[in-house]
């Protein structure tokens, strides 16, 4: 791709002025498009076992490697921000993941879907890098209003991506979604090298030394490691919730399809729609606000859908809907209010303070799926319930210590 990056005077005015509101829906856009990859999976579970002749057990794995393959991007190549100009990171980033996705697309056997799904993963931490871009560019005054915005496009990205791969799933194959998500990411690229400014390096250190540096910031940023446990405590439910959906749904009482465990997504897109208010609130009255009241609403969200086993079905599906909506509220809320605090504490390591809340939320997705699979299969789906309620009243605990 030919390197057409801004000059010097241009990208020193692009960071000092107002970022335009075409860019940040670049940068929104690249980072829903960028992070939808690691979630195409997951309402297509079923249809992939089917096919690959695979056990359920088995192709539960697969949302719980792209985590953990996400949480090794971020620390083995979150940093590099800071180190190089970022619009190169992202470019590179970028080109890996179209490559990742298409070899999903392609993979003959689970075991090939379960290795790809790990390169996704790595390679996915692409969104990762516009996020901080959005806070490098934004004034101080308007960072979680900005942030906010971005991470609208990241959420959305999560949450519609399941909505859109289930669709696709009923009417072309699971492949077909692979294929289409890599020529996204393709396009998202390209704009992107067209639009995006360059970065100055935040950084001299060496790549060892940058990966040194991540617990050094952890060790002194006693609000870094709040955000990270509550955070990550946070994903535990989410993931719990989202990597067993579709197998609940598709087992009795409901029997039904891909599609329509994708559109659950839906529910959860209106809670990542607040994303911005949640930054506005946050600039207002203090992310910890935002924090508190977001973990609580995620708590009983859980709570109540653990308990709604005695309803019918449709009133099963009713509260499913509802509860979506406001646990999701809840996670993405505090998602936001967790970057506002972090990205504030240093700002030459913004892409560093990122990858230690990341990987902790990563990591605690991938125990979320990992936990929830194991606890749909043995205790039931208010087993699964119980363990996010527990988890999102953890995070409220951290938090309100403080």
């Amino acid at each position: 791709m030919t390197d057409i990056c801004l000059p010097h005077d241009r990208a020193a005015s692009a960071r000092t002025a107002t970022p335009s509101r075409a860019l940040m829906l670049l940068l929104a856009a690249g980072a829903g498009f960028s992070v939808a990859s690691i979630y195409y999976a997951q309402p297509l579970l079923g249809v992939i076992g089917a096919e690959l002749e695979a056990p359920a057990w088995l192709t539960g794995w697969i949302p719980t490697a792209t985590q953990l393959g996400y949480a090794a991007g971020l620390v083995l190549l979150g940093s590099l921000a800071d180190r190089f100009d970022r619009r190169r990171v992202i470019l590179a980033k970028a080109g890996a993941l179209v490559i990742a996705l298409l070899l999903a697309a392609l993979a003959p056997s689970v075991h090939a879907l379960l290795a790809a799904s790990v390169l996704i993963g790595i390679t996915a931490t692409v969104a990762q890098d516009f996020v901080p871009a959005a806070a490098a560019l934004a004034p101080t005054a308007s960072r979680g209003r900005m942030v906010g915005t971005v991470m609208t496009g990241l959420l959305l990205g999560i949450l519609l991506s399941r909505v859109v791969s289930g669709l696709v799933a009923e009417q072309y194959g699971w492949r077909s979604m692979f294929v289409l998500a890599a020529g996204s990411v393709a396009i998202v690229a390209v704009v992107t090298a067209r639009s995006l400014p360059s970065f100055p390096a935040g950084s001299v250190l060496g790549y060892g030394a940058l990966l040194r540096s991540l617990g050094s910031l952890l060790r002194q940023y006693a609000p870094l490691r709040r955000a990270a446990l509550a955070q990550a405590l946070l994903a535990v439910g989410f993931s719990a919730f989202w990597s067993t959906l579709a197998v609940m749904l598709h087992a009795a009482p409901f029997h039904l399809g891909s599609a329509a465990a994708g559109a659950f997504g839906l529910a959860g897109a209106a809670g990542a729609l607040a994303a911005p208010f949640a930054g506005r609130i946050a600039d207002r009255k203090g992310p910890l606000y935002v924090v508190r009241i977001a973990a609580a609403l995620a708590a009983a969200a859980f709570a109540a859908m653990g308990a709604g086993n005695a309803l019918p079905p449709f009133g099963q599906l009713a509260l499913l809907a509802v509860g979506t909506v406001v646990f999701d509220l809840g996670v993405q809320g505090a998602l936001i209010a967790h970057q506002t605090i972090v990205y504030g504490l240093d700002g030459a390591a913004r892409s560093r303070l990122n990858v230690v809340l990341m990987t902790s939320m990563f990591l605690g997705m991938a125990a979320g799926s990992g936990l929830g699979s194991l606890l749909l299969a043995y205790g039931g789906w208010s087993a699964v319930m119980a363990l996010a309620a527990a988890a999102a009243a953890g995070a409220l605990a951290v938090q309100a210590r403080r």
